[in-house]
Parts: structure tokens; C-alpha cells; sequence
């Protein structure tokens, strides 16, 4: 993939990633595709570039997904004259991103109180697993343990019955678009003001009101006029149907909806059934009717079925399997996956930029980079600044 270089909508803005594992460093690797000069401060050691790596240590798969577009400054914060470094490059920064617990901020004088003085128009952005307020506050938080905490792994262990962590990193992801929603508006406060701030970002608060969206349901009215739950996202049948010849989520909407997929799957007497004969459908009916369309599912291939719905407007996608991904026509067309040549990994899939701006756009200007790789050009720069 190779993106022709376009000033994005935050060039001028430079943001300081002092944050590791997924979720800052995916948040400021979304800022730094908008145009924003990213400088990732790192440890002697980081655990997203521990793992399974082809060519260089530290290059692994994870850290090569979310540290594109920014430059890589080794420095140790436990050593004076490198911490001084840092403190006068993060004094150049519109924005810091930190995931460190409150009391290690506090041990390296990083707090937002420690830095405001000296810039005052930092927009300074923690994220933690719990609030700065709460008896939580230092507790380690993963991504697991934040899916436990915001009811999640509550609910599906209602549907399915079974308490499982949704099989991806839900939280970090979550939390690292939150991180950089709340930064933009606060870069649009201090371009107003010309104050910066602190903005907070607690991974549980942000995954539970995440989820109350729908689950929150009967509890919504006080009193409740029904349990909490999304009847339709905890139902057993919520679920992708097998068609003839693999899988594909087919979802009738509306009645018309179910007439067309039952006509079609050739069963005329559903298609006269009063259930998807009135006016609405009426959610009593919704499971029974779900079964109903499992069962009619394998009656066509999964692209008959696309056809079919194409047609007739019903909600229709194929399930898309990973290991095809590449493969795929929406996904090659949207340059959403495309090769690369890293400087030292070689031929790479690098993961493309989802939001499309017609006067702005986004762009790859820089591959993951190995450790440290930036500190002499950084520092240099630092050197210069008066």
C-alpha cells in the first residue's frame, strides 16, 4: 500500500505516545494517520515488542498494527539526564498520551500538575483501567479483567451461557478511539481559548456506558419496566446462518423481508404465514421466526443469497474469514489491507486508513519503526529549540 502524501487534518500538531500495550498506542497512531507528527517515547523495554517477530527483535506483528506514523525515542525515565530529555521534549508537544498508573506518574513527575506549568496549552490525555477518584485508581486493568468489570463478559455468559471474553481486545480499541475523540475536542478547546487540560479516560467507565447503550433496555425507566438486556443481541439465535455452502449473516428486518427470503428459499407457506403478514412484525415472534430462517438458510449458496438480497433489500453479508481477508473485493478495492516494503521487514500487509476526508486525507508516511530508531533525530531537533 502506498499512499500518496497529502497534509492531513492535524499537521502542525505534534502529539508525545509515552503509552504502551494497545490502546494509547493505537489512539496516537490514529492522530498521527490525520497528519499529526507522533514521537513515541519508549522504554528499555516494551511488552507489545515482545512476541513473535520475522527479521528484527521487537518488530512484531501488534507493534507493527499500532506505531506506524510516529518516530521512536529510547529513553529511560529513571535516569535523570534522560528523564530531563523527556521532559523538555514533551514541553514541545501539543498532546501526551499516557497509560501509566497514577502513582508512577506521580514518582517520575509527570502528572498533569507536574507539566501544566511549563505548557500550558498541553492537552494531556490519561488513560487507566478505573477513575483517577475511585479506591481503584492503581489497580492493574487489562483487557480481560476490563470486559469482566464493564459487564461484558457478563453478558454472554447470558446468551451463549458460557462467560467468555469477547475474542478480541474490545476494551483497549474502544478506549484508544475514545482517547482520540476526547483529544480532538480538546485540541478545539485550546485552539478557542488557548488553554490545554487534563482529559481523563477510564477503560471500565468507557466500556459500561459503551455497553448500557442497548443492555441497559428496561432499566432505561425508573422504575425499570423490564430487566436489562438487548432481547435481540442475547437470543440464541443471534447467530450467522449456514447456507449451502459456508456462512453468511442474512437478517430479515421487516416483513416484506421475510416474505421475500421465505419465497425465495421456496417455501410459499411461510411466505403467507400471518407472522410476516401484518403490518409489523411483533417481537414475540422474533426467535421462532429466526429458527424458521436457520432452517431455510441452506437452501441456497451463500452468493445465491447475496443475489437474493441485493434484490430485495435484506440485510445480507458474508461471513469474511481472516485468513482470506486479502483476498477480499470490498476489503482490496477500499485499500483497507495492502502490501508494503518495511525497511527492515520486508514485504508487509499494513492495515489501511478506514475514514476517508475529500480535502484532508490521511496517509502512511511512516512504517513501524524499530527501537529507538528516531532518538538522534529527535534529540537533535530537541537540541535546536531555544
Amino acid at each position: 500500500m502506498a499512499d500518496t502524501y497529502a497534509p492531513g487534518p492535524l499537521e502542525g500538531v505534534r502529539v508525545i505516545d509515552l503509552s504502551t500495550v494497545v490502546m494509547g498506542p493505537y489512539a496516537a497512531q490514529i492522530l498521527g494517520d490525520l497528519g499529526a507528527d507522533v514521537i513515541k517515547i519508549e522504554p528499555p523495554a516494551d511488552s507489545l515488542r515482545v512476541g513473535e517477530y520475522r527479521n528484527t527483535p521487537g518488530m512484531t506483528p501488534l507493534h507493527l498494527n499500532v506505531n506506524r506514523n510516529k518516530r521512536s525515542v529510547a529513553l529511560n525515565l529513571r535516569d535523570e539526564a534522560e528523564h530531563a530529555q523527556a521532559l523538555k521534549l514533551i514541553h514541545t508537544a501539543d498532546v501526551l498520551i499516557t497509560n501509566m498508573r497514577p502513582r508512577a506518574l506521580a514518582r517520575l513527575a509527570l502528572t498533569y500538575d507536574d507539566l501544566a506549568a511549563a505548557n500550558p496549552g498541553l492537552v494531556y490525555a490519561h488513560a487507566a483501567g478505573f477513575r483517577g477518584d475511585s479506591d481503584r485508581a492503581d489497580a492493574a486493568a487489562f483487557d480481560e479483567t476490563v470486559q469482566a468489570a464493564s459487564g461484558l463478559v457478563g453478558i454472554a455468559n447470558r446468551a451463549p451461557g458460557t462467560p467468555l471474553y469477547l475474542p478480541t481486545v474490545l476494551a483497549d480499541k474502544v478506549s484508544g478511539l475514545t482517547i482520540a475523540y476526547s483529544v480532538l475536542a480538546a485540541l478545539v478547546h485550546r485552539n478557542r481559548t488557548g488553554r490545554g487540560q487534563q482529559v481523563e479516560i477510564p477503560m471500565v467507565d468507557t466500556l459500561l456506558t459503551f455497553n448500557l447503550v442497548e443492555h441497559l433496555a428496561g432499566h432505561t425507566f425508573e422504575p425499570a419496566t423490564g430487566p436489562t438486556g438487548y432481547a435481540k443481541s442475547l437470543s440464541e439465535h443471534h447467530r450467522a446462518r449456514r447456507t449451502k455452502d459456508g456462512l453468511a449473516s442474512v437478517i430479515p428486518y421487516n416483513p416484506q423481508n421475510y416474505r421475500d427470503f421465505f419465497a425465495a428459499a421456496g417455501r410459499p407457506d411461510l411466505a403467507v404465514d400471518p407472522r410476516v403478514n401484518g403490518p409489523v412484525l411483533n417481537v414475540t415472534d422474533a426467535d421462532d421466526l429466526s429458527v424458521l430462517v436457520d432452517e431455510c438458510a441452506p437452501a441456497l449458496t451463500t452468493a445465491e443469497w447475496a443475489e437474493v438480497c441485493a434484490k430485495h433489500s435484506i440485510p445480507m453479508g458474508p461471513v469474511l474469514e481472516l485468513d482470506h481477508v486479502h483476498e477480499d473485493p470490498y476489503v482490496r478495492d477500499g485499500h483497507l489491507l495492502g502490501p508494503v516494503v518495511h525497511p527492515t521487514e520486508g514485504p508487509v500487509r499494513t492495515i489501511g486508513i478506514p475514514v476517508k476526508f475529500s480535502a484532508t486525507p490521511g496517509s502512511i508516511r511512516r512504517l513501524a519503526p524499530v527501537p529507538g530508531q528516531d532518538t538522534g533525530e529527535v534529540l537533535a531537533e530537541l537540541a535546536a529549540v531555544r
